[in-house]
């Protein structure tokens, strides 16, 4: 049986008054495929930190860009933010923020949350880092979710 995708691509300016339109995207493709209101804001929640990540962390100057790619498929959407800035360690961030029960608040750092969160809301994360960064975001969209 062959899987029927459909791929939307955007490109925006690394700057936070675009991260708007990612949203606005990810809004009507996910509503368009039967996604719950509540998927749909955990993944809006999840790509604004994944494009807020590359704003602040990507670029030395505000002229870089973001790519955002939204593969589209009968059982999930895939939503793949890529930059070619600098890049980082995913093993060393998993091990120095994720936080712990026992570990008191004061003692939480404040960046490096942005992956956490993303794995808490999304049914998979991936980060690919080989030239910039790009991570992908995965919801499964479950059979009893779907529109008819």
């Amino acid at each position: 049986m062959k899987d029927n995708k459909e791929v939307i691509s955007l490109i925006i300016p690394a700057r936070a008054e675009y991260i708007d339109i990612v949203r606005l995207t990810l809004y009507g493709i996910a509503t368009r495929m039967g996604y719950t209101y509540e998927d749909i804001e955990d993944m809006k929640v999840a790509v604004s930190e994944a494009c807020n990540n590359v704003v602040l962390h990507a670029y030395e100057s505000s002229e870089g860009k973001v790519e955002v790619r939204f593969d589209i498929s009968e059982l999930e959407l895939s939503i793949a933010v890529k930059d070619d800035g600098k890049s980082f360690e995913l093993t060393s961030i998993e091990q120095s923020t994720v936080p712990t029960v026992e570990q008191p608040l004061k003692d939480i750092q404040v960046g490096g949350l942005g992956i956490f969160m993303m794995q808490a809301l999304m049914d998979n994360v991936q980060v690919r880092n080989d030239i910039g960064t790009e991570v992908i975001l995965t919801k499964h969209l479950n059979r009893g979710e779907a529109m008819t």
